[in-house]
């Protein structure tokens, strides 16, 4: 578990393909090093948060560290894109003494989404971000949290359908602390929503599942229903 606040900028300084064969299971060996801040109490088999993703510590020195990344990983994220001297953000698992200033990420990626634009406000950055995975953008809510590249970001702006995308804004200070901040449109980044959209979804298909047979149009109705009446309280203001 992680809190999506970046601790440090780490940099890969090596990829060695994994053994191919049935024990080794393929896949990429990272070595990420400049980040002796947050290995001294660093253990062999500790989770990581690399740009998102929770990777196993399977070696490690004074500021650098080695992770396994699995083929399912690699297909799923845009570490398959990276390369000697490219930068990664880092956060290590959470611990019981840590603030949550952010919100439960999980490091689990969901999809990855390309930068559409990105647009200067003030001294603010506004990125406007598109989802290989259309179907996540039913999670995705205005003022609500994602994660980018294992940081935790603020929505501004949803925009649904086909072509829908979402907007965050990064601020002078998370520019400086996140490796997303030099990215440019075109370029790519993980993805994952916060898990409390997952969960509510799920009581509530097992909700009408079980009570109504699954019959959904239950749900549409109590829910027209309550549209209806906010638009005729609208109406008499």
């Amino acid at each position: 578990m992680f809190t999506g606040l970046v601790e440090t900028i780490g940099t890969v300084t090596s990829l060695e393909p994994l053994d191919t064969s049935a024990s080794g299971g393929g896949g990429t060996s990272l070595t990420i090093g400049n980040c002796a801040e947050i290995l001294g109490d660093a253990h062999l088999g500790d989770s990581i948060s690399v740009n998102g993703t929770c990777l196993t510590v399977t070696a490690f020195g004074k500021d650098w560290f080695k992770v396994g990344v699995a083929p399912e990983t690699l297909r799923r994220t845009n570490l398959g894109s990276l390369q000697t001297n490219s930068k990664v953000n880092l956060e290590r698992a959470v611990s019981s003494e840590t603030r949550m200033g952010g919100h439960f990420v999980q490091g689990h990626v969901d999809t990855t989404a390309k930068i559409l634009s990105v647009t200067p406000d003030g001294n603010a950055l506004t990125f406007r971000l598109q989802p290989k995975d259309k179907s996540i953008l039913r999670y995705v809510v205005e003022k609500g949290f994602i994660t980018l590249d294992g940081a935790s970001l603020t929505i501004t702006k949803v925009v649904d359908g086909e072509d829908g995308y979402w907007e965050v804004m990064l601020i002078a200070y998370t520019q400086e602390k996140i490796v997303t901040a030099a990215k440019k449109p075109g370029d790519d980044v993980n993805v994952e929503i916060d898990m409390v959209g997952k969960y509510v979804e799920k009581s509530v298909q097992a909700y009408f599942s079980q009570n109504t047979g699954g019959d959904f149009t239950v749900l549409e109705r109590m829910v027209a229903k309550l549209v209806d009446e906010k638009l005729k309280q609208a109406k008499a203001i």
